[in-house]
């Protein structure tokens, strides 16, 4: 499928929300000031403004002499980008791939889109008619590459809707600036006479190279799409999400350490400011050749402990190959749980027991090193039947349904019986001693027997006779004898656990 970016302009972003929280302000001209080196500078002006002569840049003095009711307000830091953000997610009704392009724009990948609107015409009036509705100046473009979408919206003067492989001929009468390049390389374009980016898209690359640098190659690239420009999708922040973007890529484990640590801490900080405690946490690291890879950790208990939690991702980290480099890593924690405040003060605590933090932490590391089936914690069920009387959890916090079985039971009880040879002296006597896999048991202590039932409202089988035995070496075993000692048959005997 061929790639179709569409770009939107907000020229008076800021001032054009101001007049839309406050109806009052239509018709007046607007600016935004901020002080710069003891100056009263003008970061945002509206239209009003801009038809009499003040634009950003200029001072706030001169514009107040030169316009009588100016309406002059402070600028307010991050106000762009967070309404960009409010714009973005609402523009993803249209896209599942928006963009922020600061300072005042959107980038969205509509491939395979606009068709659900019957065309592109109709897919950009909607969107463009939608954010003017609202009270915004917005221009807008769509072209096969995110470069001439880009300048199509600021420069274009024409059809706003370039046709499939017309970009490069759309990008020939537009200015230099339309590239999107530094005010000091327009500088030396404009002093050797280059009023169109089709005066010098011909000329040989190295000696644009040498007289004007990399980024006009670089730019020059990705609006012709000779060189992928990679956007980075804004969608709705996950409930506990957080995102940490490179300005330069990420090749070696020292760098994913770093930036994992500024996301634990920028995470726990969200965790603790909810009374939540993560159980599972994944990490996403985007890499510059379009891959993603990630790694996940499980907790035994909900936590926000950062060096606890940095150690379960250490052991991780083997697992990120960054290849070209990682320019993008997005932490987020799927599973949370309340963290009350009597369960944070047992960091602290000098306190062991299975509620004890450290205990969750070692089981967390051990299963993070090896896998989650290493450690297990089994709670009792109600059945008598041995195999469904235990019931393995995750979770350290569970609280069990019911006790534990007053009769003592093995401390280590196998999954399935295994059968083992016995010699009885009277049938319904313990062994006097056992093979198991080839080694003799001869038995000096026994206890028994235990009959256990079948339950029958589950499965049909033999009644099993159980008895504790103890040989010579003082080795505890739990054996049975299956089934009703009959003169027709040879009994069957199985060990089935382990005694501490």
């Amino acid at each position: 499928m061929a790639k179709r970016y569409m770009s939107i302009w907000f020229p008076y972003l800021t001032t054009d929300w101001l007049t839309v929280k406050q109806p009052v302000l239509h018709g007046l001209p607007i600016i935004f000031t901020a002080k710069d080196h003891g100056r009263l500078m003008i970061t945002a002006a509206n239209p009003e403004s801009e038809k009499q002569g003040i634009f950003p840049g200029s001072t706030a003095a001169d514009a107040k002499a030169t316009v009588a009711n100016l309406q002059i307000f402070d600028d307010i830091p991050g106000k762009a980008v967070q309404l960009l953000t409010a714009i973005g997610e609402w523009s993803i009704r249209f896209t599942p791939f928006v963009a922020i392009d600061a300072p005042n724009g959107l980038i969205l990948d509509i491939s395979g889109c606009s068709h659900l609107w019957s065309g592109e015409e109709p897919y950009f009036a909607n969107i463009l008619n939608k954010l003017r509705s609202r009270g915004y100046v917005t221009y807008g473009a769509i072209a096969d590459t995110i470069g001439t979408a880009w300048a199509i919206a600021r420069f274009g003067k024409g059809s706003r809707i370039i046709e499939p492989s017309g970009h490069a001929a759309a990008l020939m009468p537009l200015p230099p600036s339309a590239l999107r390049l530094e005010s000091e390389i327009l500088e030396r374009l404009r002093k050797v006479g280059f009023r169109t980016i089709g005066s010098f898209i011909g000329i040989k690359r190295s000696a644009l190279r040498r007289r004007f640098g990399e980024q006009l190659l670089q730019r020059m690239d990705q609006a012709l799409g000779t060189t992928y420009e990679r956007i980075i999708p804004l969608q709705p922040q996950a409930p506990f999400e957080v995102r940490l973007p490179c300005l330069e890529p990420i090749r070696n484990a020292a760098g994913i350490e770093i930036a994992l640590q500024k996301l634990l801490s920028m995470l726990c900080k969200r965790l603790q400011h909810e009374g939540k405690g993560l159980r599972t946490a994944i990490l996403k690291c985007y890499r510059v050749d379009h891959r993603t890879i990630q790694v996940a950790i499980n907790t035994s208990k909900a936590s926000r402990n950062i060096t606890h939690l940095f150690k379960l991702f250490e052991l991780k980290i083997v697992q990120i190959e960054p290849d070209l480099g990682l320019e993008l890593f997005v932490l987020e924690a799927t599973q949370v749980e309340d963290l009350i405040a009597a369960q944070e003060a047992i960091w602290s605590a000098e306190y062991h027991s299975i509620e004890s933090p450290e205990v969750a932490q070692l089981a967390d590391r051990i299963t993070g090193k090896f896998s989650n089936a290493v450690v297990c914690r089994y709670l009792p069920q109600e059945h008598y039947w041995p195999e469904r009387s235990l019931k393995a959890y995750s979770s350290l916090t569970e609280k069990p349904a019911t006790n534990w079985h007053k009769r003592p039971r093995p401390t280590q009880l196998l999954a399935k019986p295994e059968p083992i040879k016995v010699t009885v002296q009277v049938p319904d006597y313990p062994p006097m001693l056992f093979i198991y896999k080839n080694e003799l048991h001869n038995i000096k202590k026994a206890d028994g027997p235990e009959r256990i039932e079948r339950e029958w409202w589950l499965e049909d089988g033999e009644i099993r006779d159980y008895y504790i035995v103890e040989d010579e070496y003082g080795q505890r075993y739990w054996v049975f004898r299956s089934g009703h000692y009959t003169s027709d048959r040879e009994a069957l005997w199985y060990l089935h656990g382990y005694f501490a």
